[in-house]
This record gives C-alpha cells, structure tokens and sequence, in this order.
C-alpha cells in the first residue's frame, strides 16, 4: 500500500506544482504572443499563437503622434535610474552605520526601519502628496524620485544591506582601520566592493519595482502633467473600445529594458542570492 501511496502523492504533488505553473506563465504567454497579433486573432482565440506573425502592433504603438511610448520609456528610465543611483549608496552607508552599533542600538533602529515595510504604501501616500504639495515639489519627477527614496524602498535596502554586512569578517574592518581609513573611505573603499552581489539584488529589486509601480506615478505626477510607462498603458486603454493589438505592442515594448536589464546582471543577482542562502 506504501509503495502506490507514495507515487500518487508525488504525483499529485507534480500535477499541483505544473497548475500553478500554468497560472503564472498563462498571462506572460497571453500578453507575449497578442504583441504580434491582429485585433481580430486576439478576440477570435487570446491563446492561440500568432498567424501570421505581424509586427504592426509595435509600429503603431511607436508610431503614435503623443509619442506616449518614448515618453513613456524616457521618464521611466530617468525615474528608475535616479531612483536606484541614490538609493544604493545611502542605503549602503546607513546600513554599514547600523552594523557598527551597538546590538540595542542596531535593534531600534533596525525596528525603525521594519516600519517602512510594514505599513502599507497606500496608507502614507495620500500625506506623502501633502508633503510634497507644501514644498512645491508636486506634479514633479523629482518629488516622485523623493517619495520612492523615503518610502519602503530604502527600509527593503536597508536590510539586504545589514544582512550581507554580517558575513563581511570583521578582521577586514578592524585591518582598514589600524591602517588609518576613516568611516567615509571604509566605507566606499572597502565595503562598497565586498557587498556588490548585495547592491546587484538591491539594484534589480528595486529597479522593478520602481519601474512597474503604478500608484505612486499617477497620484503624484498627475494625469495630465507626464507619465511613465506603466502609467502610459492605462492611457492607452480607451473608454469606449480599445485596440487590444496596440495596448498588447505598448507592453511588450514596456517590458523589454526590465528583461534585458536582469539578463545583463543577473550573475551578480544570482550570487547574491545563493550568499544569503548559503548562511
């Protein structure tokens, strides 16, 4: 009896692992093969792959006269490339201050900084929008650049940080210091070069998430005064019909720099997974 049960559970175990599978991939696959099809094969069969392949949709999405999508691209590549610029080394340096503090001290403002990540987003951003509002910075890139920095974005880099410096043997601090580097040269010359799996992990997180937010673009940039990316796809969605062909070819397009940007550092990504995982 031992010996059925035993394949039928894995068995069950392999058909439930293939279903979730299927429901994360179903949607990428959807939205990949629609980019390169018509209208009418998209409403006729949104599975099916494309026949004849065309590459119509993305001609008419970077053909369009509001150049929604290269605006759209630019503004999420200054967006997203500010954002993670300053993040990185900021978060690099609180943490490495945080990590030479006493374990009570280290702990409070650990427990500090756990609040960026557990209270939700949408509950600060409607007083994060006053804020900038009554420094004059709303409806700005540069007050969305602020609010990603002071959000939970720096709380999540904060605590890659602290956890990959408590790998880093202190004897490398305690050498740099005997040979007279101060804080500041410690920690660009040597710390910065010995968390650099953590700041790649930082840096994909973040970029994606800054890149896909949503919420943040549109509240605080306003639906008239620019967008991003993600921002640009809801304005392509009509209110009356949409050209489902178009809208699919504006995502694909929006989803290239993301893909390329993991696959060109995605070795460093990888590293420092497997350096968290290994401790």
């Amino acid at each position: 009896m031992s010996t059925l049960r035993i394949p039928l559970r894995r068995r069950g175990h392999l058909a439930s692992a293939m279903l979730v599978t299927a429901a994360y991939i179903l949607p990428v696959y959807v939205a990949l093969v629609s980019a390169f099809k018509t209208q009418d094969q998209i409403l006729a069969n949104p599975a099916a792959p494309p026949a004849p392949f065309t590459f119509d949709n993305i001609i008419k999405a970077l053909s369009r006269p509001d150049n929604l999508v290269q605006g759209g691209l630019g503004n999420s590549v200054f967006v997203t490339a500010a954002t993670v610029v300053l993040l990185v080394p900021l978060a690099s340096a609180v943490s490495f201050y945080i990590s030479q503090r006493t374990p009570k001290v280290k702990a409070a403002l650990l427990a500090f900084f756990a609040l960026g990540l557990m209270v939700p987003p949408q509950v600060v951003l409607l007083p994060i929008v006053e804020l900038l509002t009554a420094i004059g910075l709303d409806h700005t890139y540069p007050g969305l650049i602020l609010s990603n920095i002071g959000g939970g974005y720096l709380s999540f880099a904060v605590f890659v940080y602290v956890g990959f410096l408590r790998t880093v043997p202190p004897e490398i601090i305690e050498a740099a210091r005997v040979d007279g580097a101060g804080d500041v040269r410690l920690w660009w010359q040597v710390i910065m070069p010995v968390v650099r799996p953590a700041t790649a992990t930082v840096s994909i997180f973040l970029g994606l998430w800054v890149w896909n937010d949503f919420l943040n673009p549109l509240l605080i940039l306003g639906p008239l005064q620019g967008q991003t990316i993600t921002t640009g796809v809801y304005l392509s969605v009509g209110g009356y019909s949409t050209d489902y062909g178009q809208l699919f070819g504006i995502m694909f397009l929006s989803a290239v720099i993301p893909v390329v940007g993991y696959l060109v550092s995605q070795r460093e990504f990888i590293h420092g997974l497997m350096s968290g995982a290994s401790k």
